[in-house]
């Protein structure tokens, strides 16, 4: 899951290299942000990993972000105006500080926890849910330039995955004995319905997954 990862992180620093001033001022496909919120949010969000794994090595149970909920939100809030170059910057090394605390995190520390705002996250999980925001979020930028990741580019096992794990949790919420996705879900390509489970495509005939927030 880290090579996985490591390989995601390296898509994305490609897919931003080229990015303007102006084009990080451009909406993203995210209702309310900004491809600056966006990358912004991406670089924080390896902060906080790195906040819970040092916390796990003190054997400690860190919370994900310094402030919580809001916390997050405005540190992305006053990261989202800075320059492109500054972005990139941000993104390019809190990923490396990311990989670099993976590679030195103890046994004994990958065994801990953190606190995410979903609740405690064990470390051994974290690498994963890494993939799933870089993936998904290096769609959600749209086009940069002449770059545009889309759900066809996701690699196929992630893809795989990542339909597993979110059917898992529609599941759960449905009605006691239903357990199958509807039969117009599983008519789609993987990569729609994984659109669909994650709340990028609106799909005639299904409600939203209502899995993702």
């Amino acid at each position: 899951m880290i090579a996985a990862c490591t390989a995601s992180h390296r898509r994305l620093e490609a897919g931003i290299a080229g990015l303007t001033d102006h084009q990080a001022r451009q909406p993203s496909l995210l209702p309310g942000w900004n491809i600056g919120h966006l990358l912004t949010h991406l670089a924080r969000n390896a902060d906080s990993q790195i906040r819970m794994f040092e916390g796990a090595a003190r054997d400690e149970v860190a919370t994900q972000y310094v402030g919580g909920a809001e916390g997050r939100t405005a540190d992305i809030e006053a990261g989202a105006g800075r320059a492109a170059t500054e972005l990139i910057a941000d993104v390019t090394t809190s990923n490396a500080r990311l990989e670099v605390t993976w590679a030195e995190t103890t046994e004994r520390a990958w065994a801990g926890a953190g606190l995410s705002l979903g609740g405690e996250l064990p470390c051994a999980l974290m690498p994963y849910r890494r993939l799933v925001e870089t993936e998904l979020h290096h769609i959600d930028l749209g086009r940069i330039g002449e770059h545009e990741y889309s759900f066809a580019d996701l690699p196929n096992d992630f893809v795989g995955l990542e339909i597993r794990r979110l059917t898992a949790l529609w599941a759960s919420r449905q009605p006691m004995g239903l357990a199958t996705l509807p039969a117009t879900a599983l008519e789609l390509s993987a990569q729609d319905r994984l659109a669909w489970l994650v709340g990028r495509i609106d799909v005639a005939g299904l409600a939203p997954a209502g899995v993702v927030g």
